[in-house]
């Protein structure tokens, strides 16, 4: 379960404490939008985004440190091709650490020096990238565990502690949560994950059902689900067909049920709720993919209810985030490119929870070009072994170099927009090193 619970929840739910309202009030209440809601608690004086300029040279020469790479500085130089010690690397035009993911960290170094003396906690990973968790672990910043059930353990932070919030948002009811404690918050979330949040209000404003094109068990969208009134989320093309034609043909309510359990706002009804739709989207996902989600979703409003209706039945705004889409065109036309240039392998280089990394093995694996997808230099071994996940979720470990004592090494290189560049250096000195041991062996 991802349900948010606070202590003293009812069954798993949260419960208001506003007792003794009237119904009037109840009604007044609940007409006032959740967008309306965020931006009152984003007005208070202990909720801050824009960082702390006295500390922020600070911020900026600790991440150059640890993030900048002079190795992926260079194959930029040098027109994103380089060659060394028998390997020819090709590096994709658009990589790495995104302006969101930029701007998250350093709100996030911002916070920890201008507040030395307080107990930081964030709400869950800052980004889906190892080693900048690690590092913000060794700058005392406490993570908040989970419970079992999916739930988080707020109740250990106390009055006076900070609070951050992480790049891909938290649900308005987190947000609730904090904001009647004597805390301070910090929210790093990226301006494209609340962009989202300001499409689904507009379905909202509209009485459409918004259609999420998303994993709903991920952050981002769970804290964007948060911001909607009805919803489905749908991961991929086959599920959005499933849902056309249900909306088209009816079909088993049961058994749409049971397959969209976990993904549907609570009392969803598929016979009445699929009548108005409003598309938008998890901002990592596949960009193509949901252009062409959104162009069935459009021909089954029209063929269901006619040209006439579509504009007040089908509602669609372009949130794929810039940076996600620069990076997956980038990797593209080093698949295109792969057999020109001679490509053995693309090496994809980010965390393996990172969505937007995981679409990035998808292009060339789809292209049939050999194609891995490691977190860490580490998973290079020494032994001429890859540990990488598959498209399919699996962490494998098979023979990584191959010929290697034979030919020289010919690959692409590209990384996730929350990757740091020096993870890709380190990744690249560990294949210079291995191509080295392996020609002095032939």
């Amino acid at each position: 379960s991802n349900a948010f619970v606070v202590p003293g929840s009812r069954n798993g739910r949260a419960f208001s404490t506003k007792v003794g309202m009237s119904t009037t009030e109840k009604a007044d209440e609940a007409k006032i939008s959740k967008k309306k809601k965020r931006i009152d608690i984003m007005k208070n004086e202990g909720f801050f985004r824009n960082g702390f300029k006295e500390v922020r040279e600070d911020a900026e020469q600790t991440m150059n440190q640890q993030f900048k790479s002079e190795l992926v500085d260079s194959l930029r130089a040098e027109e994103f091709k380089m060659e060394r010690d028998g390997v020819t690397v090709y590096l994709a035009k658009d990589y790495g650490f995104c302006w969101g993911v930029e701007r998250s960290i350093a709100l996030a170094y911002e916070a920890v020096n201008h507040y030395p003396d307080r107990k930081v906690y964030i709400t869950n990973e800052l980004i889906h990238n190892p080693e900048v968790n690690d590092n913000l672990s060794a700058m005392k910043v406490n993570f908040i565990e989970k419970k079992e059930d999916g739930s988080k353990k707020f109740e250990v932070v106390q009055d006076n502690d900070v609070v951050l919030l992480p790049a891909f948002g938290a649900s308005l009811e987190e947000m609730q949560y904090f904001d009647e404690k004597n805390v301070d918050i910090v929210d790093t979330t990226c301006p494209w994950v609340s962009k989202v949040w300001n499409t689904v209000d507009k379905h909202q404003q509209n009485g459409l059902t918004s259609v999420i094109h998303g994993k709903y068990a991920h952050e981002e969208t769970i804290a964007t689900t948060s911001f909607c009134e009805d919803f489905i989320c749908v991961k991929n093309m086959d599920e959005a067909e499933y849902v056309s034609n249900y909306i088209l043909n009816g079909g088993d309510k049961e058994e749409f049920m049971k397959k969209f359990e976990k993904a549907v706002s609570e009392g969803f009804d598929p016979d009445i709720m699929l009548s108005k739709l409003g598309l938008a989207n998890q901002t990592t996902m596949y960009k193509k993919e949901t252009r062409a989600i959104g162009k069935l979703l459009q021909r089954t409003m029209m063929e269901k209810f006619g040209p006439a209706e579509l504009n007040e039945r089908y509602m669609e705004f372009d949130t794929i985030c810039d940076a996600t889409q620069e990076r997956q065109d980038a990797v593209s036309e080093l698949t295109v490119n792969a057999e020109s240039l001679g490509l053995d392998f693309i090496l994809v280089v980010g965390g393996w929870d990172s969505s937007n990394t995981a679409h990035l093995l998808e292009i060339p694996h789809m292209a049939g070009v050999r194609s891995f997808h490691i977190n860490r230099a580490d998973c290079i071994g020494a032994d001429n072994t890859i540990t990488h996940r598959s498209v399919e979720g699996e962490i494998v470990t098979e023979k990584f170099l191959i010929d290697a004592d034979k030919k020289d090494v010919v690959m692409g290189v590209t990384s996730g927009a929350s990757t740091p560049d020096a993870a890709v250096q380190e990744a690249l000195s560990q294949i210079f090193v291995l191509n080295a041991v392996l020609k002095t062996k032939q």
